[in-house]
């Protein structure tokens, strides 16, 4: 007999993972909640299917995934803006705190990795899985979850990089002590 875990406990230890998982893919808070919320629906409706319970999470984190995915070509195929949220985005640019500054670089560069690189680092970065776990949810052999991640990992420190030198090109050099010494001679 299929022994299903309990709705409630499930929904304890996997919502917050599942929800920084959706959003590492959206890039949007409100996306990642209904991505989040449909993937629950989903194991409401389907998840008495599983036969081990002990899969619950990989069943989860697949699931949303797959959902991600559906949603993706769907935006693709029938795409939407609103002229009030790209005014905002355009007019929002303000430097972050200096405290913040290494994550906030960090989170802007994975926000710019493509989703296929995107989605193994975060899965093994930010919520542990393993190797075989990551080729389980994105439905791909392990071999090219390493290639991905190994991928993603020189992607990242390029964009990194790349964020680095920008912001080092904006500062404006101070004029050594020597040479001003030598104007007023």
């Amino acid at each position: 007999m299929k022994v299903a875990p309990d709705f409630e406990q499930l929904v304890d230890a996997h919502y917050a993972a599942l929800y920084r998982f959706g959003l590492s893919l959206t890039r949007n808070e409100s996306e990642a909640s209904d991505l989040t919320q449909q993937t629950f629906y989903l194991w409401a409706t389907k998840g008495h299917q599983l036969r081990d319970g002990a899969q619950a999470k990989s069943w989860l984190f697949t699931t949303l995934y797959r959902e991600f995915l559906g949603s993706r070509k769907k935006q693709e195929r029938f795409p939407h803006a609103e002229l009030d949220d790209i005014a905002e985005e355009v007019c929002a640019e303000t430097p972050p705190p200096p405290e913040d500054f290494d994550t906030t670089a960090l989170m802007e560069a994975m926000a710019r990795l493509s989703p296929v690189f995107r989605a193994p680092l975060t899965l093994f970065y930010l919520q542990d899985f393993s190797y075989r776990q990551i080729a389980d949810v994105l439905e791909i052999p392990p071999g090219t979850v390493m290639s991905r991640l190994a991928r993603g990992k020189a992607e990242l420190r390029r964009l990194l990089l790349e964020q680095e030198k920008q912001n080092a090109s904006r500062l404006v050099p101070l004029p050594s002590l020597a040479a001003a010494g030598k104007k007023h001679e």
